[in-house]
């Protein structure tokens, strides 16, 4: 009888220690934290919204009927815009950040805190055979997209900027600032010198021809209009050219797509001038994410440089026909930033980050690797 009590009591521990095995087992490849995604993609497509903070997302959520495209994202970070030596920064350094990995200081176009320049993510890719393009809705020599193109101390050199595109061969460029290219102190005429280097121009978006192998497409002689003021929808038309250009290629592509005049309603504080640039940046975004879902091997980022306004939404309806809002400031401010992602890679865009790590995470998913000398 004992024999068989003890015979019982062996079973019953046994049975309890694998239970307690089981419960203390390594946590699964489900559970586990990843820092980098298995899975590449062959092409990124990079949205900034200057000035875009999450109340500007908001606005143009409530404004357009409680929904945005953005919402289709995947994943969300967010990430600390300040610059090298300040908490604000404008668009010169946190758009360097992003193109080049560094922090700079304010006004700096490509370059470090040294002053010496930092090679930028379109020219690894261009080294990589990787097509880029440039697509913005202010000038095109403007802070955010000089920065993945120019070298320069300061942002106002708009006509050093224009003469730095030269350098680098983008396959596809849309934006304005015509007159920096041809109106010049120096006389020259760049786009001339861009033609006698292989490019297609034109000045009217919907003249590109996809089956080209380069193209300048300067429609607008400084800044674009707003959309207020009678813009007609020119990014969404810029975006979907862009966009079919890379695509014909049948090759590897980075392109940046910004967004200007997010930014310019919350330096005027102006709600419904940032509503309406928000709600046809989301338009934009939308046709990003579908090419995304087409194609099967396209990221999807969309973040901003910096908040404009100091934006807040303190009241309103349901139905979005009012929104009572107020700003604390017509500059930017130190707010945290948010990142969406979609596609192959977005995972590994979520969490809490520097401005910078965005170069690293947009270089690790195309395989590009940083000069240790840059």
């Amino acid at each position: 009888m004992k024999y068989y009590i003890l015979l019982i009591l062996t079973v019953l521990l046994l049975a309890c220690a694998k239970s307690n095995k089981a419960i203390v087992k390594t946590p699964t490849t489900a559970n586990t934290p990843k820092t980098q995604s298995a899975k590449k993609p062959k092409n990124i497509i990079f949205l900034i919204g200057d000035g875009m903070g999450l109340t500007q997302i908001t606005a143009g959520m409530y404004a357009n009927n409680n929904f945005l495209n953005l919402e289709r994202a995947q994943y969300i970070g967010l990430h600390k815009c300040h610059a090298a030596d300040t908490l604000i920064t404008d668009s010169a350094a946190g758009a360097t950040a992003f193109a080049c990995g560094k922090k700079t200081y304010n006004g700096a176009i490509g370059v470090g805190t040294n002053k010496k320049p930092l090679k930028t993510i379109i020219e690894y890719a261009e080294e990589a055979n990787i097509n880029t393009g440039l697509v913005a809705t202010s000038t095109i020599v403007h802070a955010t997209p000089a920065s993945f193109i120019a070298h320069e101390k300061k942002r106002n050199r708009y006509e050093e900027i224009a003469a730095d595109f030269l350098d680098v061969d983008v396959d596809i460029v849309i934006g304005g600032g015509k007159k920096y290219f041809v109106n010049r102190k120096d006389g020259k005429n760049l786009i001339n010198d861009l033609i006698k280097k292989g490019y297609k121009y034109t000045d009217d978006v919907s003249d590109i021809n996809i089956n080209e192998e380069k193209y300048y497409c300067l429609p607008a002689m400084d800044h674009f209009q707003s959309l207020e003021a009678g813009r007609d929808n020119f990014l969404i038309k810029a975006t979907d050219k862009a966009i079919n250009f890379l695509h014909n290629k049948e090759e590897p592509f980075f392109l940046m797509i910004e967004s200007s005049q997010i930014d310019w309603g919350g330096h005027a504080n102006l709600s419904n001038y940032i509503i309406t640039e928000m709600i046809e940046f989301d338009k934009t975004i939308k046709m990003a994410f579908d090419y995304a879902d087409k194609d099967g091997e396209t990221l999807v980022i969309v973040t901003a440089d910096h908040e404009t306004g100091g934006y807040a939404i303190n009241g309103g309806y349901t139905n979005g026909d009012t929104l009572i809002t107020a700003f604390t400031s017509k500059y930017h401010t130190a707010d945290m930033i948010p990142v969406f992602s979609y596609g192959p890679g977005a995972e590994n865009f979520a969490g809490i980050y520097e401005n910078t790590e965005i170069f690293s995470k947009m270089m690790n998913a195309l395989n590009l690797k940083k000069n240790v000398e840059d």
